[in-house]
């Protein structure tokens, strides 16, 4: 029988039995510092969702942290988080919680394109063109 001594066994708390995204090196970033992503395939629209959004941003604050990229400027380009970004900023709120990573064009068009499509009210176009965008970015 294999011994069992000097073994260790780690166990997952509930944040991470329930799904609850890290929020290990998260900072707050001034909303104003940051822009979109460049040909975005995503809209962001004020309508019933956003609404909600916006209404649990109020009560809860941003749960989720947004991604982003630093520029050569002092800024930052959104990679995730198109949504929360604009109903946070209609919120009300200044700063919001993002993780900083560097990525190349590629990189970064893959995550934006990964981390939209389990959204449920994609365009079929939007679709298409993220994609694409995807295919595009693997081949180089």
């Amino acid at each position: 029988m294999p011994s069992r001594v000097g073994k260790q066994v780690k166990l997952a708390s509930i944040d991470e039995l329930l799904g609850v995204p890290s929020t290990e090196g998260t900072v707050d970033l001034d909303v104003m510092t940051i822009y979109p992503f460049e040909n975005h395939p995503f809209r962001v629209v004020d309508d019933e969702k956003m609404d909600e959004l916006v209404e649990s941003i109020k009560e809860s604050g941003v749960l989720t942290p947004v991604l982003v990229r630093p520029d050569d400027e002092g800024t930052y380009e959104m990679i995730s988080g198109h949504r929360r970004l604009h109903a946070a900023k209609r919120a009300g709120l200044r700063k919001i919680p993002a993780i900083i990573k560097e990525m190349t064009n590629d990189d970064a068009i893959i995550a934006m394109v990964n981390a939209n499509m389990q959204r449920e009210e994609i365009l079929p176009s939007e679709k298409a063109f993220a994609f694409k965008m995807k295919m595009d970015a693997i081949k180089h």
